[in-house]
């Protein structure tokens, strides 16, 4: 017999685990819906390229978030929002009315695809900045000592799997640039505070955390990498200068209620 989905918020479970990469935004979504949820959860990194032999074992995927929920286990971090609203009803993700659910769902959708071209563009911005293989080595101890050696593999790595060249961050700029442009037309149709309806959602969590690497967020982990190109410094004037950039910083800073646990544990 089907187990009833759970009706109570602050949900205790020691064998709730999330595995992630510390700097990725797709993990930092996962993160963000957890804690909405109020859900008790530990979190493990997984080490880059090695990280594979996990989630296509447990949940037939290539990358990460990977939630591991008792015996459920369950990749990619749209899947984790679908996931955790069927089997934790309070606080859902995602209205219960089926036009506004559709709406979540198309922003969501926008911000998910918009976040592949971010996570390109700002790669190719920052890659070479020493506080970004400190925020993806410093976390593993046994890695930490050889960051000297890992660190240009790392990049190499990163380069190749994300298709980091000059002629492609370009075009994933232009396309950022036209989902900020969509978004916050589609933000400000709605009034300016939240993405769909009168509260938060899944639309303003997958948004707010696809966009926050442009901004260096604070409490997350891309605070700490403040050495900017002359473009991503103007990329960043400019959104902070926007309503979009505005409702970004906004919507962390009141909404976001993050436990800290982007390091792992």
């Amino acid at each position: 017999m089907r187990k009833p989905p759970i009706f109570c918020s602050g949900v205790k479970a020691m064998n709730r685990t999330l595995y992630q990469f510390p700097l990725s935004h797709y993990c930092e979504k996962a993160r963000w819906m957890l804690d909405f949820k109020d859900l008790d959860y530990s979190v493990k990194n997984l080490f880059p390229a090695a990280h594979r032999l996990m989630t296509k074992l447990r949940a037939n995927s290539d990358t990460v978030p990977l939630l591991n929920d008792g015996k459920e286990w369950i990749g990619d971090s749209t899947e984790i929002a679908f996931y955790l609203d069927a089997k934790y009803l309070l606080r859902p993700l995602l209205p219960s009315d089926p036009v506004l659910r559709s709406q979540v769902v198309r922003i969501e959708n926008i911000a998910d695809k918009a976040g592949v071209h971010v996570r390109r563009w700002i790669y190719g911005e920052i890659l070479d900045n020493p506080e970004v293989m400190d925020v993806m080595l410093n976390d593993y101890a046994y890695a930490k000592p050889f960051k000297k050696y890992l660190a240009p593999l790392m990049r190499k790595g990163i380069m190749q799997l994300y298709q980091v060249t000059p002629e492609k961050t370009a075009i994933s700029l232009e396309k950022m640039l036209e989902a900020v442009h969509l978004l916050e037309q589609m933000l400000q149709n709605n009034g300016g505070r939240y993405f769909v309806g009168n509260n938060l959602s899944l639309a303003d969590i997958s948004v707010a955390s696809l966009f926050a690497p442009i901004l260096s967020v604070p409490d997350t982990p891309w605070e700490s990498i403040q050495t900017r190109t002359e473009l991503l410094q103007k990329v960043y004037d400019d959104l902070l200068e926007r309503p979009f950039g505005q409702w970004i910083m906004r919507v962390y800073a009141e909404e976001r209620h993050a436990k800290g646990n982007w390091h792992g544990d």
